[in-house]
């Protein structure tokens, strides 16, 4: 797996386009820099792409069927639901969801359900 792959968070800095490397060193005294700024002029830092976030509805569709599915492959228990879904629930809106990412969550609980087989290669 690319290292890039466990990041939670990517940072670009600008450089020219005819030599577009930044040994470590550097690109470290840029950040801190950077960073130090945005404390001293108390700007949130944030990255430059603000995506669509999901919407209440989308999430609440989401969360249903999340728990229908769950239900399903008996994860679940009807009888005795204790505060799973609450749990899981929480889990989910730390984490600002957008609304392709619900679409692609929502994919992945259909196929749990019903799988499509692909050839092996």
């Amino acid at each position: 797996m690319p290292e890039l792959d466990h990041c939670q968070m990517l940072a670009m800095i600008p450089a020219n386009a005819e030599y577009s490397s930044l040994n470590l060193a550097a690109a470290v005294q840029i950040m801190c820099y950077e960073l130090r700024m945005a404390v001293l002029e108390n700007t949130a830092i944030s990255p430059n792409i603000t995506p669509e976030l999901a919407t209440i509805d989308s999430i609440e569709g989401f969360y249903t069927h999340l728990e229908a599915t769950l239900l399903h492959i008996g994860y679940l228990n009807p009888a005795a639901p204790k505060k799973l879904m609450e749990r899981i629930r929480r889990i989910y809106a730390r984490s600002r969801l957008e609304k392709e990412e619900v679409n692609l969550l929502r994919g992945i609980l259909t196929l749990t359900v019903t799988p499509r087989k692909h050839d092996k290669y």
